[in-house]
């Protein structure tokens, strides 16, 4: 694939980029490198080859989740300067 500066100034406009005349005639050689790899990967026979979706197996890294006894309650309660049996009670933050 060609690509010109033109498409570069065209693309750039449609991206609302500013480029200046030496940003377009870089892009432009690097666009055409992109391209020229592109098409070597297009000449490769991929027939038999079972597509992914990624380049490395992807696994859970997560533990396994698992039920734990919790604190108990009337102990968090002790130490709480103001509660009512249940739950902690704190100042009104909100009028």
């Amino acid at each position: 694939m060609n690509i010109t500066p033109e498409l570069v100034e065209r693309i750039a406009d449609l991206s609302r980029l500013e480029l200046g005349q030496e940003e377009v005639l870089e892009t432009a050689a690097q666009l055409e490198q992109i391209a020229a790899c592109m098409d070597i990967l297009n000449r490769l026979d991929t027939r038999g080859i079972q597509p992914m979706s990624h380049v490395f197996p992807v696994e859970n890294v997560l533990r396994e989740d698992t039920v734990l006894p919790s604190q108990d309650r009337a102990e968090l309660l002790a130490c709480a300067p103001a509660s009512d049996g249940e739950t902690f009670l704190v100042p009104r933050a909100v009028e």
